[in-house]
């Protein structure tokens, strides 16, 4: 076919890629499982490229970011693809609708404004943009456009921020705090005497205002969650590894021995960063 060249072509760039993904998506020719693909099937894979991107960065592993970047436009590519096929736009769109907001969004760049801003006012300038870009597309309302699709915890972090933007927000750090203790509280007694569904709903109201403190102490909640999952994992592999060097497992183990090899590991870490 006229296109294989340009498919075996190492330096192919972006042709290659978009041509690969067509040749893959091909009715007749193409790959079975990537044809019956829609963007439903495709949108959680997208996610996950997302999140192994993040892994890569927070890992500081360089070359495996430069394949989990691939990975992920990858993915832009599958739903352009798709898109296409039914009429609806196609990868140009994607980059040119992409370009344009970008220049949009940077007047003191591409535009006449000055440069001469701090960041901080720079943010409030690119938030009434998409104020506006929120307005013509008739999402009137604070909450409007923040994509249902997000994990929940980060979607309760955005969720937080709109409502505080039009004064929805507790003025100070320690009515957060405050109101954390109350909703511990409603946990605890929902645990005695309520129903499971009851429950979920108190778990999931303490999940919200944890959020709403991150939000308050400027720190990304997924961000420090998927720190704080690291810790784990290094922690807990260096209880399996010390039961390993004396030929044993955690199935061998108690709660007390491993809790006492997790204070190591703690302690070896703190040794490590002095």
């Amino acid at each position: 076919m006229a296109d294989d060249a340009l498919i075996q072509d190492p330096q192919g760039g972006m042709p290659r890629l978009l041509e690969i993904m067509r040749r893959l998506r091909d009715p007749e020719t193409g790959c079975p499982w990537d044809i019956e693909q829609d963007f439903s099937t495709i949108a959680p894979y997208t996610i996950e490229e997302a999140y192994e991107v993040a892994d890569a960065i927070e890992r500081q592993d360089w070359g495996e970011l430069k394949g989990e970047l691939g990975d992920l436009l990858f993915q832009s590519v599958f739903h352009a693809q798709m898109a296409q096929e039914a009429g609806l736009f196609d990868f140009d769109d994607v980059a040119n609708t992409m370009s344009d907001k970008m220049v949009a969004r940077h007047p003191h760049v591409f535009g006449a404004e000055s440069r001469d801003k701090s960041p901080e006012q720079q943010t409030r300038d690119w938030e009434a943009i998409k104020a506006a870009e929120r307005a013509e597309k008739a999402q009137k309302g604070a909450l409007d456009g923040v994509a249902v699709g997000l994990p929940a915890l980060l979607r309760a972090f955005k969720l937080q921020k709109r409502a505080a933007r039009v004064g929805f927000d507790w003025p100070e750090t320690e009515q957060v705090l405050d109101k954390i203790a109350e909703e511990a509280r409603e946990l605890v007694e929902a645990r005695e005497s309520l129903p499971q569904d009851k429950v979920e709903e108190e778990m999931g109201d303490l999940l919200f205002v944890m959020a709403n403190l991150a939000r308050h102490l400027a720190v990304d909640p997924e961000a420090a969650l998927r720190r704080a999952n690291a810790k784990f994992t290094r922690r807990f592999k260096s209880i399996e590894a010390a039961l390993a060097a004396q030929g044993r497992s955690t199935a061998d183990s108690d709660l007390d021995e491993m809790d006492a090899l997790w204070d190591a590991a703690k302690a070896a870490e703190r040794r490590a960063a002095e």
